[in-house]
């Protein structure tokens, strides 16, 4: 099943989750492309004493797990994409919807 992940927030329990619920879909041996929206792009910046979130985000990219990054919410931060995770469109985002099977928000 291909799955995509919407993460629109920087909470670190959620976003925490939402990593591990990826990385668990991976092992299952379904395909995951995540996009991240709004404040959802700061996510990479993360640093919590018990939700260690870049772990997570780290164990998902090296699982072949691809993060797209809405380019405007970027630019509105001041930030630039990375190889990891590259600045995106809307255009971007509309083709992880139509190409998944499943869409989960967080």
């Amino acid at each position: 099943m291909k799955v995509g992940l919407v993460i629109s927030q920087t909470d670190p329990e959620t976003v925490w989750n939402a990593f591990r619920f990826a990385n668990f879909s991976i092992s299952k041996g379904h395909e995951v492309r995540t996009f991240l929206i709004g404040k959802g792009v700061e996510c990479v910046d993360i640093v919590h004493e018990e939700f260690n979130v870049i772990e997570e985000i780290n164990k998902y990219v090296y699982n072949k797990g691809e993060i797209f990054a809405c380019g405007t919410c970027l630019a509105s931060r001041k930030k630039e994409g990375t190889p990891i995770c590259p600045m995106s469109t809307m255009n971007d985002l509309m083709e992880l919807v139509e190409e998944s099977d499943k869409i989960v928000s967080f």
